[in-house]
């Protein structure tokens, strides 16, 4: 689970979500902030400068902004708006959010009573925080996660990369004016990133990637983080990886690369670099990504973060899990043994085990509650009389896990094991190690 549940309220941490009932809604963030919303289709942008809300521009379609409170209703939102993304920033402009208290989420329904809280943790020196978001899971409803991810570039450079029209000539365009000037020169991808990228990706028949402002909110984020330590490395000196920074910023993936560079002065020098080397090569060049985010940051050296990423659908899992038993049952095949069976309540409880892995910052077949592989397949209804569980971290693609299981010898005694004839597989991204994957075995 990704959230404590206590009484009728949900307790999130960061990452986590909960379901949110139909109706009005609002969302409070007490202290000395400016609340501020900003409302994004699929692709994560704007649809016009109408979509940001601010104290300047207290309305859009289906959301107000009332002092600290932000008032949705979703049902009124315009037409191809997903998700609602609620940011704050220090009411005295330029304090750093971490010189202030922590701010204190609060949703409540449309009778008063509060459904979700979420206390983010602590920041330094960044001034603007993406606190959560309301998205639309298709067949679902609406839902609510907590992202608690720290942005450096001011309010104004955050509109930006959602999509709302900012100058910096004094001719400020937009209902984002009043935000200001961005403090930090635009983002490398504007210095011919993408162009360069989606060149080299359709020599070799690659789909084109795009920009997603989550993807470069995160890169940023990462950038910033080893700058600031002087040193490249999937985790900066605050103890976030560069994937928990992505899931943070609320891009939930399927398929995750990134590419963490000193030296390069440019991004042509930086697009040059990566091709340059087989392993960055081929990350650059994979078909499996869709978005892409590029960002720099000075320290002496220049510190570049690359992000590459495919969005999280149920489809995609739906893909991931199937491919992972075929290949699964593949090795069953090969050893004479008979394929295993996916049983649905093993798989609720294995994608259960990895999304709590992401969020509570574990890798255990121990949860920290104390439950083991038995206990977690019980609890999700499953009455198998022999459980065995997989897990592993780190790797990006079903054939990558599975060859690594198998060349483990107590991981291929369970894939291998005759007793049993029936299998869950789950997975999750994010998480120090970027993914996270379980198999869960029942005889």
């Amino acid at each position: 689970m990704l959230g404590v549940v206590r009484g009728v309220t949900r307790e999130l941490v960061p990452g986590g979500n909960a379901p949110l009932p139909e109706g009005p809604l609002r969302l409070r963030v007490a202290g000395p902030f400016d609340v501020s919303a900003l409302v994004t289709g699929a692709d994560g942008r704007v649809g016009c400068d109408a979509d940001f809300v601010f104290y300047n521009q207290p309305r859009a379609a289906g959301v107000r902004l009332l002092g600290d409170t932000l008032a949705v209703e979703p049902g009124r939102l315009r037409g191809g708006a997903c998700r609602v993304t609620v940011v704050v920033s220090a009411a005295e402009s330029g304090t750093p959010l971490g010189r202030l208290p922590a701010p204190r989420l609060e949703v409540t329904d449309p009778h008063g009573s509060v459904v979700a809280r979420f206390v983010p943790p602590r920041l330094g020196p960044e001034s603007v925080l993406l606190v959560a978001e309301l998205y639309l899971r298709p067949g679902a409803g609406w839902k609510l996660r907590a992202i608690g991810q720290g942005y450096a570039d001011g309010l104004a450079g955050l509109a930006r990369d959602f999509g709302v029209d900012v100058t910096d000539d004094g001719g400020q365009s937009g209902a984002a004016a009043a935000a200001g000037p961005s403090p930090e020169p635009p983002s490398p991808t504007d210095d011919g990133f993408l162009r360069l990228v989606n060149s080299a990706r359709a020599q070799t028949g690659s789909p084109r990637v795009t920009l997603d402002a989550r993807l470069l909110s995160a890169a940023r984020s990462h950038a910033r983080a080893m700058a600031d330590a002087g040193r490249l490395g999937g985790e900066g000196r605050d103890g976030v990886s560069v994937h928990q920074r992505i899931t943070g910023a609320g891009y939930p993936y399927i398929t995750v690369g990134e590419h963490l560079v000193s030296g390069p002065r440019t991004a042509a020098d930086f697009v040059e670099y990566c091709l340059g080397a087989e392993r960055s090569r081929a990350i650059l060049l994979d078909p499996g990504f869709a978005h892409a985010a590029l960002a720099h940051a000075d320290a002496g050296d220049r510190y570049w973060t690359a992000l590459w990423a495919a969005p999280l659908t149920p489809d995609a899992l739906s893909r991931t899990a199937a491919e992972a038993v075929a290949l699964t049952n593949g090795e069953r095949r090969r050893a004479g043994l008979p394929p295993l069976a996916v049983d649905p309540l093993l798989t609720a409880a294995a994608q259960a085990h990895c999304a709590d892995m992401v969020a509570r910052d574990f890798y255990d077949h121990t949860c920290p509650d104390g439950s083991r592989p038995w206990d977690r397949a019980a609890a999700a209804g499953s009455r198998r009389r022999t459980i065995g569980e997989n897990i592993a971290c780190g790797q990006r693609s079903p054939a990558e896990v599975v060859t690594g299981w198998m060349n483990s010898p107590g991981h291929r005694a369970n894939i291998l094991k005759r007793e049993f004839g029936h299998i869950g597989v789950g997975f999750a991204g994010g998480g120090r190690a970027g993914t996270y994957w379980c198999q869960l075995f029942g005889g």
